[in-house]
């Protein structure tokens, strides 16, 4: 797991690749990060984004990738300058179709000067264009573009972009995309939202994608190879397609018989979160060696591992409950990550319940007896974890046991209305832990800070209600464990690196 602190980036640059004009040094730049105590120079200030268009050819035997980036912004300031998020190397930038000057700061920030500064409130069209082998890239010490027998793939938390496309990266500014991929035929690009159409010519062969709605940049995936593609249609309607590399080998079985449901599952969740919020649903199975998932949106992303096992349909519930919660309604800052992860394991454990195999009462009654109270799991608060504990397994955990605590607290017609509340609340949208606190509180009519403050921040064991303290009492560790525990702890490792 490669969390850390990052210093905060700074906007001077060593030296401009090209020469920069007097009239771009009057106004202000914008800020190297857009604000996120977790990772000050993630994201960038000064411009809202709208939509990316990308257009990509890569070559799998060397793993170099060529692009061009059309990104749509407008400006939320006077701006005198501006950066992107991006590692690979860049050849022109032109801000509304003149050349713009640029250079490098930092591990990964890319500053942009337009030769004329842009008024607040403006639109503006940034053409990015780059190239260079990902795979040779590296920042803070780690890559998120992982190599494949036969090609690539871009997955990863809280970054993944800056090793393919030049970005405002942070889920704080999400916009739409289309992705269009040139391969050399017999390869296959995979990526987000619908496939628009299929072209080939001379030898290659173009995918095109594209999403619709509103993603986070770290939510944007590509996946480079071979695959076996299936597609088909759940019974609430919603477009399924998904993809196996096809050189799985003893894993391949496990994974199908996991990720073919997920057109079933995506209308299960339906009945807990509400509709499906966008246009398709799938996922994908690269031969890769990392050991996490990820809610890439619309496409989840799924390493072969999770199947090592055996079928694994409850790494497939956790991941498509993070459509709603994670994709539809996205973290304001990274340390809100409870939202997400607290509510994509919950799912888990309704699941669990649906295959009779624990209750999530009964699940809850199993981690809070394995955690004694002088556990370290107890000082992590999920509510705001810190960057060096954001994917701790006590943001999964404690952070569904806040969940059945506020379950407890204000009834199952209130909850299961909150549950399917929240995302139409904040649809493609952004909130945060307050946000939450205040929604359940306006839809149940209770005061709930202190249960908020009991189970996501306080640093020590709560206490439960005296009738469940009798239940439990002297029990320790001995709670019998549910079946699907295994599997659910198993998903602990998404995110991990």
């Amino acid at each position: 797991m490669h969390r850390r602190i990052i210093t905060p980036g700074v906007l001077a640059a060593a030296s401009l690749l090209l020469a920069i004009p007097a009239s771009a040094t009057s106004g202000t730049p914008g800020a190297p990060g857009i604000g996120d105590p977790y990772y000050p120079d993630y994201g960038n200030g000064g411009y809202d984004v709208s939509h990316y268009d990308l257009r990509l050819r890569y070559r799998p035997g060397t793993d170099e990738l060529q692009g061009t980036a059309t990104i749509l912004a407008r400006t939320t300031q006077d701006l005198s300058g501006f950066d992107l998020d991006f590692l690979l190397d860049v050849s022109e930038v032109r801000v509304n179709g003149s050349r713009a000057a640029f250079a490098r700061s930092g591990e990964h920030e890319l500053v942009v000067t337009p030769g004329t500064p842009l008024a607040k409130g403006t639109p503006v069209t940034i053409v990015v264009r780059y190239g260079g082998v990902p795979s040779a890239k590296s920042a803070y010490g780690f890559t998120t573009w992982h190599r494949t027998p036969d090609g690539a793939v871009a997955a990863d938390e809280p970054e993944a972009a800056w090793w393919w496309f030049p970005s405002n990266d942070h889920p704080g500014d999400k916009a739409t995309y289309d992705v269009s991929v040139a391969v050399p035929d017999g390869t296959q690009a995979i990526s987000n939202g619908t496939l628009q159409s299929t072209t080939s010519k001379l030898g290659w062969t173009t995918y095109n994608w594209r999403q619709n709605k509103p993603q986070a940049t770290y939510l944007a995936t590509l996946a480079l190879g071979r695959f076996d593609i299936t597609t088909g249609t759940s019974d609430g309607g919603v477009p399924v397609l998904n993809a196996y590399s096809r050189d799985l080998g003893d894993d391949d079985g496990a994974a199908r018989a996991s990720v073919e449901r997920t057109g079933e599952l995506v209308d299960w969740l339906s009945g807990y979160f509400g509709p499906y919020p966008f246009a398709s649903a799938g996922g994908y199975v690269p031969r890769t060696t990392t050991g996490y998932a990820l809610e890439t949106q619309t496409r989840v992303y799924y390493s072969p591992k999770q199947f090592r096992n055996g079928s694994n349909t409850s790494v497939v519930v956790h991941e498509l409950a993070h459509q709603w919660y994670g994709d539809d309604v996205s973290l304001k800052g990274w340390k809100d990550i409870w939202i997400n992860e607290g509510f994509a394991r919950y799912a888990q454990w309704l699941w669990s319940e649906h295959e009779g195999e624990g209750t999530p009462r009964e699940l809850a009654d199993y981690v809070y007896a394995s955690h004694p109270a002088d556990d370290a799991f107890w000082t992590v608060a999920p509510g705001d974890p810190g960057p060096d504990h954001q994917f701790d397994a006590a943001v999964y955990d404690r952070g569904a046991l806040a969940i059945q605590a506020l379950r407890e607290e204000i009834g199952d017609d209130a909850f299961f209305a909150v549950l399917k509340g929240w995302p139409k609340e904040h649809a493609y949208g952004n909130a945060s832990v307050a946000d939450f606190q205040e929604y359940a509180e306006r839809v149940s009519g209770r005061p709930l800070a202190a249960l908020f403050g009991t189970w996501l921040f306080a640093p020590s064991k709560p206490a439960v209600p005296a009738a469940r303290a009798a239940s439990l009492a002297g029990t320790g560790t001995r709670v019998a464990r549910p079946r699907s525990w295994r599997r659910i702890e198993a998903t602990n490792d998404v995110h991990r690196h």
